[in-house]
């Protein structure tokens, strides 16, 4: 092979990784601006989302310093790998380059999520659907820098600018797009399940290794839970055991129903236990939570149960 070609091959692969790069960067404003609205339509556990958004707006100013760090980590993690794998797998089917490179993405989209089920607990559904919407953009720009370098695209800039202009694009369309689809309820605003008494009863737990027995007939057992501490103690809670009581809250005033346990005078381990601490209710009918925020409101610890035996 001569130096040219050699020049010429090394070129185009600098070129794809960043078109990839570029495209997966240019979608990444508008994917935030969409995750976000869909967050926010969810159970924010009595947050306001007031300082996201503050964070988004001052994120938005240094967005070309680290949106093209997130693209390269995207093509090198799944775009030029799964256009490597769709040469390779793919080679004899009559299909135009840019299919197999998306297939080829949305197989080592599959692989990431079977890695992120099986060692961070994800959702395997949402990680590869997700990387398989991801790639669509990317590989397109690959295609687009494939056929279109006779006209200059090949160019670093003249990717990258495309990308920038793309991008503005998107993140303007994200708005109207997000409040459409709230509009026709494809992003449904949370509602918290609706619980009886005999459905509250039960075992509840939590990662820190409380939990809550909640026993027919208004009595309660607690074991590590946290309670609303003595406000004459430097502390967001109590972490109490014993034995005590329960009942339904209704959310007449407060807009969501809950939980107040109580302990038992004497019963508890530490001080504030004898205090009542509401628990709200969350989550869905099929797994619902009770959550509580001990401390500050906005930045107080939460602490979320959910279903135990």
């Amino acid at each position: 092979m001569g130096s040219g070609e050699t020049r010429r091959g090394a070129g185009q692969g600098v070129t794809y990784a960043g078109a990839a790069a570029a495209g997966s960067a240019a979608q990444l404003p508008a994917v935030f601006v969409l995750s976000w609205v869909h967050a926010t339509a969810g159970d924010q556990y009595g947050n306001s989302y007031d300082g996201a958004m503050l964070l988004l707006a001052l994120a938005v100013p240094f967005a070309p310093l680290y949106l093209p760090v997130l693209g390269f980590l995207h093509a090198f993690v799944q775009l030029l790998p799964g256009a490597a794998l769709g040469d390779v797998v793919l080679r004899g089917a009559r299909w135009p380059q840019w299919v197999r490179h998306l297939l080829g993405a949305v197989m080592v989209g599959v692989v990431w999520g079977v890695v992120g089920t099986a060692v961070w607990g994800w959702s395997f559904t949402a990680v590869a659907c997700s990387l398989a919407a991801l790639a669509v953009l990317p590989v397109l720009a690959m295609a687009y820098v494939r056929v279109g370098s006779a006209a200059g695209v090949r160019g670093v800039w003249g990717v990258w600018w495309r990308a920038g202009v793309v991008s503005g694009a998107l993140f303007a369309l994200a708005f109207p797009t997000a409040a459409l689809a709230t509009a026709i309820g494809l992003i449904e605003e949370y509602e918290p399940p609706q619980l009886s008494a005999a459905q509250l009863a039960g075992v509840w737990r939590d990662e820190e290794g409380a939990v809550l027995r909640l026993l027919p007939g208004g009595r309660a057992e607690l074991t590590r839970m946290p309670a609303e501490a003595d406000p004459f103690v430097d502390a967001e809670f109590a972490v109490c055991e014993g034995m005590g009581t329960w009942a339904a809250e209704d959310g007449t005033y407060s807009g969501r129903d809950g939980v107040v346990v109580r302990l038992d005078t004497g019963s508890g381990t530490g001080s504030g236990c004898g205090n009542g601490t509401e628990w709200t209710i969350a989550g869905t009918d099929r797994a619902p939570e009770l959550f509580a925020i001990f401390g500050d409101l906005e930045a107080g610890e939460l602490r979320v149960l959910t279903r135990g035996f």
